[in-house]
Order: C-alpha cells, then sequence, then structure tokens
C-alpha cells in the first residue's frame, strides 16, 4: 500500500480564538456589537412570543375554562353571525332532557369582569343548573367574545348593538334559535336573565326580540339606552324618552314583554335610582304597546309584599305591577343590603351574595307565570 504524499495530506484548518475574525484577525469592535445585538434580539423576541403565549392560554382559561369544569349535561357550542362572527355558548341539559319533550330554556348572560362558563361565571354565580335538573329546564351561557371588551362587559351601550339584527342582539338571539333547532326546546318559552352589562344585554333582547324571549330578567341593570342618561343629570332624560325609543324598536313585533328587576339597596355600581327608573321606563312601554299612546293605560296595579329576614337571609320586598287581567307584567325586587351582585344560596364568584333574595329561583318563578304567551 503506498503512502500518501506530503503534499496530499491537508493540514487541519487553526481554531479561531474568540474575538477574532475568520482570517485569524482580531474582531472588529463593529463586528462584535452587531453579534451582540443579533443574539439580543431573539432573546427579546424568545421572551415576548413565549409571554404573548401564556397570555393566550390564561386567556382561553378565563373564557373557556378548564376541560374538567364541565360536568355531566354540559355541551358547547358556536353560533356564526350572518358577518361571520362566532358567539361561544355552553348548554347545560337536566336530566329530563329525552329529545321528544320541548323543555323550556333560560338563557344566563354574565356581567362585566365575568365569563359565562369560565372563570368568575354565571355558571357558578347562579346555580342555574341545579334548579335546571330539578325543573327540567335548559340553561344557556353565552360568553363574551375574547377582547371584545377590555372588562370583558357586554357591550349593551353601545347603539350598534341596540338594533334588530345588528351586533350582539342578533348573535344571542341566533344562539337561542340554534339551542331550539338542535336541542327540540319550546321556542315560545325562550326566557333570558342577565346580571349588571349582562341585564342590559337582556332588556335589549326584549326590546329587539320580543318575539323570541318570552320574559326578561335584569340584575343590577338598566333600561334600554342608558347610555343616554346623564348619571349627573338623570331627569334631563325621562325614562319615558328611552320607553318611548324601545317601543319603536320593538316595532312590528311590539308586544308587552314581561319584566322582573333586582335590584339592591347597597349596590354603589347601579344605584337604586337605575332599577327603578327601569319600571317606569318598562311601564312607558307597556303603556304604547297597548295602544300606541302614552295615555297611563293599561292601569298597572303595584302590590308588595315584604319578606322578613330569616336566618342568614335578609328582608327584601317584591312588588307586582298587574295589568287588568290580573297578569304579572312587571316585577320589582329591591333588597336594602344587596350589593352589585347575583344573589342565590350556593353561589361561586366574586360579585355573589349567599344571603339576599334568591335571584335564580325568583326568575324561574316569574317565568313560569308567562310560559303560555
Amino acid at each position: 500500500m503506498t503512502a500518501p504524499s506530503p503534499e496530499a495530506v491537508s493540514e487541519p484548518a487553526p481554531e479561531r480564538a474568540s474575538g477574532s475574525a475568520p482570517d485569524g484577525g482580531p474582531e472588529q469592535p463593529a463586528v462584535r456589537q452587531r453579534r451582540r445585538r443579533r443574539r439580543r434580539r431573539w432573546w427579546v423576541g424568545g421572551a415576548v412570543g413565549l409571554l404573548a403565549g401564556m397570555v393566550t392560554v390564561l386567556t382561553l382559561v378565563f373564557q373557556l375554562g378548564l376541560p374538567w369544569w364541565s360536568g355531566e349535561g354540559d355541551h358547547h357550542h358556536v353560533h356564526v353571525g350572518a358577518d361571520g362572527t362566532r358567539q361561544r355558548y355552553q348548554v347545560h341539559l337536566p336530566p329530563q332532557h329525552d329529545g321528544d319533550t320541548a323543555l323550556p330554556v333560560m338563557m344566563a348572560i354574565h356581567g362585566c369582569g365575568m365569563t359565562g362558563y369560565g372563570w368568575n361565571s354565571m355558571k357558578g354565580s347562579s346555580q342555574f343548573d341545579h334548579l335546571a335538573d330539578r325543573e327540567g329546564i335548559i340553561v344557556v351561557y353565552p360568553t363574551q367574545r375574547m377582547f371584545a371588551h377590555r372588562i370583558n362587559c357586554w357591550n349593551s351601550d353601545d347603539p350598534r348593538n341596540q338594533v334588530r339584527g345588528s351586533g350582539e342582539a342578533a348573535l344571542l338571539a341566533g344562539v337561542a334559535r340554534d339551542v331550539v333547532e338542535r336541542y327540540g326546546a319550546d321556542p315560545e318559552r325562550i326566557h333570558v336573565a342577565g346580571a349588571s352589562s349582562g341585564a342590559g344585554t337582556a332588556v335589549i333582547l326584549g326590546v329587539t326580540y320580543p318575539d323570541v324571549f318570552a320574559t326578561v330578567t335584569s340584575v343590577a341593570g338598566g333600561e334600554y339606552g342608558l347610555d343616554q342618561v346623564d348619571p349627573d343629570d338623570p331627569d334631563a332624560t325621562p325614562p319615558s324618552v328611552t320607553g318611548r325609543q324601545a317601543w319603536a324598536q320593538m316595532g312590528e313585533q311590539a308586544r308587552a314583554v314581561p319584566l322582573l328587576v333586582v335590584q339592591g339597596g347597597s349596590d354603589d355600581v347601579v344605584p337604586s335610582l337605575v332599577g327603578e327608573r327601569l319600571v317606569q321606563h318598562w311601564r312607558t312601554v307597556v303603556d304604547l304597546v297597548v295602544d300606541d299612546a302614552l295615555d297611563g293605560s293599561p292601569e298597572l296595579v303595584p302590590d308588595t309584599v315584604v319578606h322578613p329576614a330569616a336566618g342568614i337571609r335578609y328582608e327584601y320586598e317584591q312588588t307586582t305591577y298587574r295589568g287588568p287581567g290580573g297578569q304579572v307584567l312587571i316585577e320589582y325586587v329591591h333588597a336594602d343590603e344587596l350589593a352589585h351582585a347575583w344573589s342565590t344560596p350556593g353561589a361561586v364568584g366574586i360579585f355573589t351574595d349567599t344571603a339576599g333574595p334568591d335571584a335564580t329561583a325568583i326568575a324561574w318563578q316569574f317565568a313560569q307565570l308567562h310560559d303560555a304567551r
């Protein structure tokens, strides 16, 4: 075997010392600075990407919860609006759902800083699932779309969401129709209840879709067009003004949608004045629906019952306004000690109270009064 010639043996390339240029000379300071900037950009980009990923994951958990938060009978869906906007919601089916019986529906709409079925949810605050399993009700929990509001409110103060066929009102009415079609629910018994901004949205649904929603429950919410009312000078816009606007918005579908108002006397976010205005506002709507004139007809006769304190439960008043035929068209529940919260036994969440009037049970009792319309 012939040994390779010296010319054929290649010498290994000498290792370049740190800080040296490719040709073996000293690396220029400008080159080293560019390298450091490039590495810094990589680190910053990676950190920003990691942070963005963490924010996205936490937002999804806040909005939609974790998989094991869903229980038996819970189903998740997405309604796609006419403009392609997606509205997520959870449906809770009670054991009585057999696919043949047309069950009633309660849509429960969360307030600011809350979700439908994620963290600090309307599901936990209202405890509607337990009532639904006893009574045979389908419960629907829509959740506000991510980043639609900085603190996850429903945008009930935006005029674009106060008209039929537009915005959040159209999405939620679409959700209600989806539930009827998917689960064979009773289209004549779709009720809606909301808290805070969700209460404002519930009232808007009663105005824009009176043909879809049988009753409306407002807990710590306000009238249709509340964004027009100056908190420092509310008398400048009487509730009769916004009431007339609500009636006009109902259009050909106008009817006296029964309304339940639950208001706390210790609510420093939505004061009692707002709840009282809502009652007067709705009396205007009922008046106009009857004969197209604001003339005090029909006469709504109020009847107040005081529920005394019992155990940990504190006192509250319940006033019903009945029409000529004895039907309850408006109900007003007021508790002096209730703050800005949904009150029901076992409530879980930040904006809850377990010692006030049971808003969940009262909302269902009110709905049952109007099952046949």
